[in-house]
């Protein structure tokens, strides 16, 4: 057995991920599948132009999102609500939900999901 102590990682910085939607978004990865190759949870800076819009999508992972800056609209099965700069919104895997960013200015929120985001388990719709 090794005795040696674990150091905490320094993560230099983020990756881009490529985002869906239009007009595009844009994704840092900091912690996650891309970036870390890291499955257990993801952690993403994004930041969305107004009037971005994203397909609505069934995913298989919880997802945090803390507002930074603007309005993040988020549509649900009972409706939609908007959430904004210093408000936090949480979602269930297997909840529909539809994000997107009507109002001028869009919006930069960060995103935690657990476990980590991957496009094979977001299940958006066609």
């Amino acid at each position: 057995m090794d005795d040696t102590p674990s150091m905490p990682t320094l993560l230099e910085g983020p990756v881009r991920v490529e985002a869906a939607g239009t007009p595009p978004k844009l994704i840092d990865e900091y912690i996650g599948r891309a970036r870390t190759g890291e499955e257990r949870v993801s952690v993403a800076h994004m930041r969305s132009p107004t009037g971005w819009r994203e397909p609505g999508q069934r995913p298989e992972f919880d997802e945090f999102t803390v507002v930074l800056r603007g309005c993040l609209r988020v549509e649900h099965e009972g409706g939609a609500m908007d959430v904004r700069a210093g408000q936090a919104v949480a979602t269930q895997a297997g909840e529909w939900v539809r994000y997107s960013t009507p109002e001028e200015g869009g919006a930069e929120y960060l995103a935690v999901c657990l476990p980590a985001f991957s496009p094979v388990t977001v299940h958006r719709d066609a």
